[in-house]
């Protein structure tokens, strides 16, 4: 039977990115450095992370230390304790984090310096096991050993909700980020892996490289009580082609990325950074389908930063 997530098991992955954070900010001492947290290496966050660094040292006198975490629900940590100026994470988990409600991390314990700065592109919900397997459909997960994602990240949020939608309680839960994950896989050391990041993710990709792989859809009647357990899920499909050897397209959901930051950062720095990155979109080379000043308040579920918001409305 699964253990679900507790408040003290989150609370110490919090800590624990604050530490990290701490240690990872190299030049801490130069008012022009930010620092900016990311996600597991093998997901989307970190490389996009990395070409928006690129394109702010290169338009801005800041320069951003990109810090690889695990993801979401760490990296709010990270703004609450301002040691992280900005970082990215998931609408969702940004709404409980400033509600304090939702998951145990945030119940009862707001973060009130939590504020928006834009919306990015869907983080589709990607559930991949080996082809071999007898795993076809969710309700195939039920007795299986899964990788939910890393402890404290966005991806364990939305695993959990979804298996507790469709009534999976019976699963041996593990947690990793998504290159571990795909080694786990590739090793048969676990049966299936939740990835949320926007397709192609890294560690997907390469995983089918080299082995037959499987996604297992999130449709039907699934995909309707899935969204309507949690409002922030949107219908989303895989198109065909996507990854090796997976040539129909495969329907699922998604929740939307997005940066944040909190309240101490100035509002001429927050405004600049916004700038940089939406006046120089055509320099990304990452969902550039989705990424624009035109649509980087869709989906935005907490309150806007005034250096964001007098970027927007200019």
């Amino acid at each position: 039977m699964v253990e679900h997530q507790t408040r003290r098991r989150v609370l110490q992955a919090l800590g624990a990115a604050g530490v990290a954070s701490l240690a990872g900010c190299g030049g801490g001492d130069n008012e022009s450095r930010l620092s900016w947290h990311a996600g597991g290496t093998g997901g989307t966050y970190f490389p996009l992370s990395n070409e928006i660094k690129t394109i702010v040292e290169e338009n801005t006198d800041f320069g951003l230390n990109v810090q690889s975490t695990g993801a979401s629900v760490e990296n709010v940590g990270s703004l609450a304790d301002e040691t992280a100026d900005f970082a990215l994470i998931q609408n969702d988990v940004a709404y409980f984090a400033k509600n304090g409600t939702g998951i145990d991390a945030f119940q009862d314990s707001a973060i009130e310096n939590l504020q928006g700065v834009a919306t990015l592109y869907p983080e589709t919900i990607t559930i991949v096991t080996l082809a071999e397997t007898d795993i076809e459909t969710l309700s195939d997960l039920s007795g299986k050993t899964i990788n939910t994602g890393d402890l404290g990240s966005g991806t364990q949020v939305n695993a959990n909700q979804i298996l507790e939608a469709v009534g999976i309680t019976d699963y041996d839960e593990q947690n990793a980020g998504f290159s571990q994950a795909s080694e786990q896989l590739a090793n048969g050391d676990i049966d299936a892996a939740f990835v949320v990041g926007g397709w192609p993710v890294g560690a997907i990709e390469d995983l089918a490289n080299t082995n037959d792989v499987r996604i297992i859809p999130i449709e039907g009647d699934n995909r309707e009580t899935v969204k309507d357990a949690a409002s922030w899920f949107a219908d989303d499909t895989i198109p065909g082609g996507t990854y090796s050897g997976i040539s129909e397209d495969v329907n699922t959901v998604a929740v939307q990325a997005m940066i944040a930051t909190h309240s101490g950062v100035a509002a001429d720095t927050v405004e600049t950074i916004t700038a940089a990155i939406f006046d120089n979109v055509d320099d990304l080379s990452i969902k550039t389908d989705f990424i624009s000043a035109d649509s980087a308040q869709d989906g935005m579920s907490i309150e806007l930063h005034e250096g964001a918001a007098a970027y927007f409305d200019a």
